[in-house]
């Protein structure tokens, strides 16, 4: 995969098998960081990828400017291959390994951002709503295939790519 925009535009980065992760396309990350861009200054704004995957969402938010970002991941492999990319960037997005609804419940710093993007049919974006509830200061991503829950947050805007539906919240 490669960064698409910023000061890391163009690096790559090495993604997870397939069976552990689904990379968020370039496409709809552009699509996701244009769509932000045109409502906040990315400048002293944080960002949390509650699903990481790759960290590529991370490293694409400082890459455009986002002052701080955190991922988290508990899959061992995919922390491996976050670890080998973060390694590779100067700021990295920090890394918290465990349960990411645990992990965010327990966090008492908000979120400018936070881009939730859990494996489609594990049935966790409600719960993930409501382990960010006190730590969400501005947007929620949703990215999601299934309508959900929305546990008092509210779309006000949304994009579709294909079967995919990104759901800003607020």
């Amino acid at each position: 995969m490669i960064i698409t925009a910023g000061k890391f535009k163009g690096q790559k980065i090495s993604v997870p098998d397939e069976s552990i992760t689904r990379p968020t396309l370039s496409k709809v990350r552009m699509g996701i960081f244009n769509t932000l861009q045109s409502m906040i200054d990315f400048e002293n704004c944080s960002f949390l990828d509650m699903y990481a995957g790759s960290g590529i969402m991370g490293l694409e938010a400082l890459s455009r400017g986002f002052s701080n970002a955190v991922a988290i991941e508990k899959h061992p492999k995919a922390i491996q291959i976050i670890k080998t990319n973060f390694k590779k960037f100067n700021p990295a997005p920090d890394l918290i390994i465990g349960d990411s609804m645990k992990a965010a419940a327990n966090l008492t710093k908000q979120f400018d951002v936070i881009y939730i993007d859990p494996p489609y049919f594990s049935g966790v974006y409600e719960q993930s709503l409501k382990a960010i509830k006190n730590i969400a200061k501005n947007i929620i991503i949703l990215e999601h295939v299934t309508d959900i829950d929305l546990c008092d947050f509210d779309i006000f805007k949304q994009k579709k790519y294909g079967d995919k539906l990104i759901s800003f919240l607020k």
